[in-house]
């Protein structure tokens, strides 16, 4: 396919790279399958044991220079990378819908998230401030300021191949960090094409080679990176059993770890809702990237005086998705990841029917990676409804008052995003108090999925812990630093201490 030939995606290709050279590995070969259509795209070899020594060693060369650029020099950088991933939107957009099998829109839409995290690292770059206290001292000054950190190593996930982390490197970047790329084994060829785009960037500039590196492979390449000394901050995006291994291993050596993790997402709808909204929000939700985001939303907690109404215009939405090749823009949805993620949609399909689940729209393999999106009316105790699973299945059930609703959508170990449908003001507000949603991200009268990277983005419970993207994450990133300086010709002791020889 062109794109891939623009994109310097060949049959068989490095997949270890200290910034600017790639690097001889005797690991695995790591073989992409398109879910698409089922055809090999490529082959990348994944990092070995010295590879991986190689690419910290450069990494840690490159952090000594590069945390003595200009903050402001350091988005300028970021900066060109952003235009760069413009000139490429609609190729590496392609790619992505290709190696990860989401919609070509969503494709785009990722690639979107990049550019505009671009934009949002580069204004930040002339802001990383810290504060100014009153000393209790005179003629002291007393204030804050904030260093990077050195190497953050970031583990991405195949549902968002490239997005995620660039949320994490733009800003480490403008923070004065360098970066270790470990990209899903799912998709190594999306990050491939960033890797070649980004340095092409960095050579122009005679940016130090290591700033950004990339190494691919398993599990293995994962905890290599968790148990690393030279790595202060592990950014973490994936299942809940892969968080906590990672947060195990970085919290054993005092590291620092940003986990992004599972969701178990609900949208409540009040009788006071907007339908029509209320519909379209409930859709996308459910059957957007095949039900393989984090933000998904599993369940539809519906006021029992509109459940039957709003139920037929649910079943009725879903007779009309069209499922098939992303690439085309005519349908709305694609397939899963692969295989074995079909074999869980099914076998979630199974417990919840044992578990006294009904389905009022079936779910089926329709053939090789894509499967029925479908509906099941259930109780939010039942034990498939409390876990997430990667697919498009979603759960509906009834409430008869906000507070009952706000318990169930709180009642499960997950803590991303959540969302009610209401026009009436006190709800709203109600749902965004203390007293309402527990989760890292709270909408009103929008879906669960779709964050803008304004916006810090994480969760609670087993969601995971720490923020990326927007607001202040930026300092997960950066060591804070308080200075203390006496500009007179005594030292007067804090609170007053007196030591007199």
């Amino acid at each position: 396919m062109k794109f891939l030939e623009e994109l310097n995606i060949t049959a068989l290709q490095h997949g270890t790279s200290t910034g600017f050279n790639w690097l001889n590995s005797s690991g695995a070969s790591i073989q992409s399958f398109s879910p698409v259509d089922n055809k090999l795209i490529g082959s990348v070899i994944s990092t070995d044991a010295n590879a991986y020594e190689q690419v910290i060693l450069q990494a840690k060369k490159a952090f000594s220079e590069w945390r003595n650029w200009p903050a402001p020099k350091r988005g300028e950088i970021v900066r060109q990378i952003g235009e760069a991933l413009r000139n490429k939107k609609e190729i590496l957009g392609q790619l992505v819908s290709y190696e990860m099998g989401k919609s070509l829109q969503e494709g785009y839409g990722e690639v979107q998230e990049m550019i505009d995290i671009c934009d949002f690292a580069v204004g930040l770059s002339r802001q990383l401030y810290g504060l100014t206290m009153h000393s209790e001292r005179p003629k002291h000054r007393m204030y804050e300021q904030w260093h990077p950190l050195g190497i953050v190593g970031i583990i991405s996930a195949f549902n968002f191949p490239v997005a995620v982390w660039s949320w994490n490197a733009a800003l480490a970047w403008v923070c004065g960090n360098v970066c270790i790329w470990k990209p899903s084994e799912k998709t190594p060829l999306c990050a491939i094409a960033v890797h070649h785009i980004v340095t092409e960037v960095l050579q122009r500039n005679n940016v130090p080679e290591g700033v950004n590196c990339l190494v691919q492979g398993g599990r293995e390449i994962g905890e290599w990176i968790g148990n690393d000394v030279n790595i202060p901050l592990v950014s973490a995006t994936g299942s809940t059993r892969m968080g906590k291994a990672v947060s195990t291993a970085v919290a054993a050596r005092l590291g620092k770890s940003i986990l992004e993790l599972g969701g178990n997402n609900a949208i409540i709808i009040s009788q006071h809702a907007d339908i029509d909204m209320a519909l379209i929000g409930s859709l996308f939700g459910a059957v957007g990237t095949a039900g393989q985001r984090c933000t998904t939303t599993r369940r539809l907690i519906i006021h029992e005086s509109i459940y039957e109404g709003f139920k037929q215009k649910l079943v009725a939405a879903y007779t009309q998705l069209k499922i098939g090749n992303p690439l085309d823009t005519t349908n709305h949805v694609g397939p899963l990841i692969d295989t074995d993620a079909v074999k869980m949609y099914l076998n979630a399909i199974e417990h919840c029917k044992a578990q006294g689940g009904k389905f009022i729209i079936e779910g089926k393999q329709i053939n090789d990676c894509y499967v029925q999106p479908c509906i099941a009316e259930v109780t939010n105790e039942l034990q498939i409804v409390q876990q997430e699973t990667f697919a498009p299945i979603l759960y509906i059930m009834k409430y008869k008052t906000i507070d009952e609703a706000i318990a169930m959508q709180n009642n499960v170990p997950q803590g991303l995003s959540s969302s009610i449908f209401t026009l009436n003001i006190r709800e709203a507000e109600y749902f965004l108090s203390h007293s309402g949603s527990d989760c890292g991200i709270a909408n009103v009268n929008i879906g669960t999925s779709g964050a803008e990277i304004g916006g810090a983005f994480g969760g609670e419970k087993e969601t995971g812990s720490g923020r990326e993207s927007g607001s202040d994450a930026w300092k997960a990133y950066m060591r804070r630093q308080t200075n203390t300086i006496n500009w007179g010709d005594s030292l007067p002791l804090a609170q007053g201490i007196q030591f007199n020889i």
